[in-house]
């Protein structure tokens, strides 16, 4: 997919750990994405959620720090903090796919609702009506 300056993107959560923590992972489009200060990088609280989450359970020690300091990176880096909304919970829950994990479904709910591609690596994303950018 060609994109322009002036884009609005929903980073996947893998794609926000790695611009974060191993930016060598992002594929050049996506670098250039995020590197490009005319686009708006948004993050949802689903992020936040399962960074969380994963964090607590060991399953991303490499995140601790990041956790930790989760909205001052946020900041830092210029991402735009998208907070979750009862109409995406709703479609979220009423997309229809055999795609179970409810990050991916939040995710996917929000970029839906709000229009706009997903950062991803994910072809998951794609059972789920998405348009993904990577």
């Amino acid at each position: 997919m060609e994109w322009r300056r002036g884009l609005r993107v929903l980073l996947d959560t893998h794609a926000l750990l790695w611009a974060t923590l191993s930016p060598a992972a992002l594929s050049r489009e996506a670098a250039a994405i995020i590197a490009d200060e005319s686009n708006v990088v948004l993050v949802s609280a689903a992020s936040a959620w399962e960074v969380a989450t994963k964090v607590r359970l060991g399953k991303l020690p490499g995140a601790a720090e990041l956790e930790k300091d989760f909205l001052d990176v946020m900041d830092d880096a210029g991402y735009t903090l998208l907070p979750i909304q009862a109409e995406c919970g709703l479609r979220a829950g009423r997309l229809i796919s055999e795609h179970r994990d409810p990050f991916d479904r939040m995710i996917a709910a929000q970029s839906l609702a709000e229009d706009i591609p997903v950062l991803s690596a994910d072809s998951k994303l794609d059972m789920l009506g998405v348009r993904r950018i990577w």
